[in-house]
């Protein structure tokens, strides 16, 4: 039951993270993770989500950390950092 909850807390981060992007990306996004039906579904779009939140102002920064620290949550393991074509982004 504690994973569920921790999965669907994880969801609604990711759908607040990216409810203000525009255009086909975020719409694309948001379609992703509506559909996600478990942990890993959400694990595999950190990095196009990362990437789409990559602006240097201070509320994608926050909105970064805070995916952060609920992908920690379900993956403690890991390091959530992501890496794409273009670099690390922490």
């Amino acid at each position: 039951m504690a994973a569920r909850r921790a999965f669907v807390e994880l969801k609604q981060v990711f759908v607040a993270a990216v409810e203000p992007l525009p255009g086909r990306q975020g719409d694309w996004l948001r379609q992703q993770i509506r559909a996600a039906e478990e942990p890993m579904d959400l694990w595999l779009l950190r990095a196009p989500v990362m990437q789409a939140l990559s602006a240097r102002d201070e509320a994608t920064s926050r909105w970064r950390a805070r995916l952060r620290k609920s992908l920690h949550t379900l993956f403690p393991d890991s390091d959530v950092r992501v890496t794409t074509g273009f670099g690390a982004f922490a």
